[in-house]
């Protein structure tokens, strides 16, 4: 398959990645677009305890499996189908399980850390960066961290302030200079949006 366009969108956790993924998926036919997450690729820890592996630091480019990632993409690019990773938050650990993905024309990578590789950098056709304040982030992964990962407040606020914000301003903040669009999440950034689906358009 030839002329796959791949977009990559980061953006810092809470930031609002997954509803501007979810603005561009919906201009496409559903047969056109596929979405790959950077939270599918955190590297296997079998050879780790439960303990251990809660101690992991996920908001640091070590624990992405970036080399596999790239190699995915790739092989997207030339046609090939992937066993895309299943990763569950619950056990901090791979599943058994994959997901079959093939090639679209437009292959979306979303993840707080992808623009952190570059040769990741370099697959991206387009790189998007979604921004929003710190404290919007922050109430929004309370509620999702809470909701979705059955954690406790406590635990949200304490890796909040232990490694999500540090981790932020370290990695995260600063690959904001690779975008190509930067994208202030409220409900004002249809332009933005409107300008990515337009590129889009005229590469396919």
């Amino acid at each position: 398959m030839k002329n796959i366009f791949i977009i990559g969108i980061a953006g810092g956790t809470g930031s609002g990645k997954t509803t501007v993924v979810n603005q561009i998926i919906n201009e496409l036919p559903a047969d056109e677009v596929c979405v790959i997450s950077q939270d599918s690729y955190y590297k296997a820890t079998e050879n780790l305890s439960y303990e251990e592996r809660t101690k992991i630091n996920f908001d640091h480019p070590r624990a992405i499996d970036f080399e596999l990632l790239v190699t995915h993409l790739n092989e997207l690019k030339t046609g090939g189908i992937i066993e895309q990773p299943v990763y569950s938050f619950v056990s901090h650990n791979r599943t058994k399980d994959t997901i079959k993905t093939h090639p679209r024309k437009v292959v979306i990578i979303e993840g707080i850390l992808i623009f952190n590789s570059e040769e990741l950098r370099k697959l991206c056709d387009i790189k998007v960066f979604v921004h929003a304040d710190a404290d919007e982030r922050l109430i929004r992964r309370i509620k999702r961290d809470i909701t979705e990962r059955g954690r406790d407040i406590e635990e949200v606020l304490s890796r909040y302030q232990s490694t999500l914000k540090p981790m932020h301003q370290q990695f995260i903040e600063p690959t904001k200079n690779y975008a190509d669009i930067i994208i202030p999440n409220d409900r004002y950034n249809t332009v933005a949006i409107d300008i990515v689906r337009t590129v889009i358009s005229e590469r396919l």
